[in-house]
């Protein structure tokens, strides 16, 4: 999983341009966050079609004011440029509702 200052560009029309990404919102301080980081990796293995990007909260306020997010960990996923679902709340997420989440995401085929 590629981290957000990582990337070359940051802004969300260069990140999520092309093929389906999904940017994975969190925070050092989140322990919800740090509930679920350590099963990321498995996500991010078990859907190689899809370009993860974890996205640090604190350090990229405006994107999350932009996107609306306002709990974390929160899931915004989109194909070539458009948003194609989310999961966004301040609840603490399992690896089964992630992936439940992304199993009924309207990617196309």
């Amino acid at each position: 999983m590629k981290q957000l200052d990582e990337l070359e560009k940051k802004d969300l029309a260069s990140i999520t341009a092309k093929d389906k990404t999904m940017l994975f919102f969190t925070a050092t301080w989140c322990g919800d966050c740090r509930f679920i980081k350590p099963q990321m990796p498995t996500i991010d293995a078990e859907y190689p079609d899809i370009n993860f990007v974890e996205v640090d909260r604190d350090k990229f306020m405006s994107l999350a004011q932009e996107l609306g997010i306002m709990g974390i960990p929160s899931f915004v996923a989109y194909q070539d440029g458009e948003e194609v679902g989310r999961f966004v709340n301040g609840d603490r997420k399992t690896k089964q509702e992630i992936e439940n989440f992304i199993n009924n995401l309207a990617f196309a085929k």
